[in-house]
């Protein structure tokens, strides 16, 4: 990916009302910006300067403070120059708008998304894993993911990454060196330990996974749908998990028409709740809004990470319920809720079997409803371990499971002892570079213009 090196501009804090506003700067020079700004006025670097913002006709649009950062001591590794005035929406558009008026002789311009941190990335001053996590801090939902984000910034995860890869690259050395002087083949495996070192290669590797899927289950949640027959308690079961009154509910069957949303955190893990309107044969008399509703229902069936099917304990399946069944989609976490049990007389419970888990609660009474939250954590994969965590996306999994592969096929060839060893280096090699796209050292820029064009305007 090229830089583009024309100076930008944007207001960097988030849309709305505010105490404080900022419009930031970036360029590898910026001492006409300044001087047109602020002339006769002298900004030193990395001080706070509290100075009046005027117009190009010397009229003061507010009053706050600048500083200049002196690159490569910046943020994105340019000269950055920031306005930090109030926070008002239309003072904030007026001072941007004189900003790229004074700057418009160096060819100054609005940002585009995430342009500053892509600066950042391409000037060296973070790599392609931290510049992710500027995006996931400012994205977290909760504070676990917060934490888990802050961590990558810091580092942690390239690190661990990066010494991956130079264990791969050690070894790979090895094997080629080895590859370049025939005569010196013998019992090569055995006596430079390869398998050994490789050994500890996926030992590591599988650890780092384990910690960034953990992690990536704090940035992305679950999508969890509930599903079932009008009347069986998905509102009350999705008003008793969020701690309030969020959907409506009444003794009439399908109240709800339309999808209702909710998130939640159990141990820190986001849980996106779809409360959705009730599902009964189209001739039932279902009206048109409802039928609408339950169109929707089936969409958003599709789009689940888990579906909770919701029954009634006190009166138990009926074939419209069977019917429901049949139409889930393979391979989605499928778990029974057998609500009502305050009237039913069932006991809370969790009773797994060969078809699938039944769990027993009552909603209205919030019996159970602590069973329900550990076995969605269990559906989920977490474990809490204690240890800190990398929230990772998914393409940081996608490397590390592709990387995982090639040296699996990497320990298939050293098998055959000395046979294979050209081989051997070429899924190291390959490997290391699944490994690398992590950090974004082999990267395509394809690649790189998805992951900036998310975020913000103005990071």
């Amino acid at each position: 990916m090229t830089l583009d090196s024309s100076p930008i501009a944007a207001i960097a804090t988030a849309p709305g009302r505010g105490g404080i506003g900022v419009v930031r700067a970036s360029g590898k020079s910026l001492a006409e910006l300044k001087a047109a700004l602020f002339p006769g006025l002298t900004l030193a670097a990395r001080h706070a300067t509290y100075v009046p913002f005027t117009g190009a006709d010397g009229e003061v649009i507010d009053e706050g403070i600048a500083i200049w950062f002196k690159g490569p001591h910046s943020y994105t590794g340019e000269e950055v120059l920031e306005l930090q005035g109030h926070g008002g929406p239309v003072v904030l558009r007026m001072l941007l708008a004189r900003v790229l008026e004074a700057g418009a002789a160096i060819g100054l311009r609005l940002a585009e998304p995430g342009e500053f941190t892509r600066r950042a990335y391409l000037n060296d001053k973070l790599d392609l894993a931290q510049a992710e996590a500027v995006a996931d801090l400012i994205d977290a939902s909760t504070e676990a993911a917060a934490k888990s984000a802050s961590q990558s910034l810091s580092g942690a995860f390239s690190q661990t990454v990066n010494t991956l890869v130079e264990q791969t690259i050690n070894l790979r050395m090895l094997v080629e060196a080895t590859l370049d002087f025939p005569e010196e083949e013998i019992d090569f495996l055995e006596k430079s330990n390869a398998r050994g070192q490789l050994s500890v290669i996926i030992d590591s590797l599988d650890q780092v996974f384990r910690k960034a899927a953990q992690g990536a289950l704090l940035r992305e949640g679950l999508n969890v749908v509930l599903v079932g027959q009008p009347n069986v308690g998905k509102s009350s079961l999705l008003n008793a998990l969020a701690g309030a009154d969020v959907a409506i509910v009444t003794p009439i069957a399908g109240t709800t028409r339309d999808k209702v949303s909710e998130t939640i955190q159990i141990e820190g893990i986001p849980l996106n709740i779809v409360d959705t309107a009730g599902i009964r044969a189209i001739d039932e008399g279902v009206d048109v809004v409802e039928r609408i509703g339950i169109e929707r229902t089936w969409g958003e069936v599709g789009k689940a990470d888990v579906i909770l099917h919701m029954l009634d304990a006190a009166h138990g399946p009926t074939r419209a319920d069977e019917g429901i069944v049949a139409a889930f989609p393979q391979g989605v976490p499928v778990l029974r809720i057998w609500n009502k049990i305050d009237l039913s007389g069932h006991k809370p419970s969790v009773d797994p079997t060969a078809e699938a888990t039944n769990l027993y609660l009552s909603a209205h009474e919030h019996l159970g409803i602590d069973l329900l939250r550990a076995e969605l954590l269990r559906i989920a994969g977490w474990q809490q371990t204690g240890e800190s965590l990398f929230l990772a996306r998914e393409r940081h999994l996608i490397a590390l499971r592709s990387a995982r592969k090639h040296l699996d096929v990497a320990a298939a060839h050293a098998a055959q002892n000395d046979q294979s060893l050209d081989l051997f280096a070429e899924e190291l090699r390959l490997a290391q570079a699944q490994l690398s796209s992590i950090t974004g050292e082999f990267t395509p820029d394809d690649l790189l213009g998805v992951i900036f064009s998310r975020f913000c305007i103005g990071k």
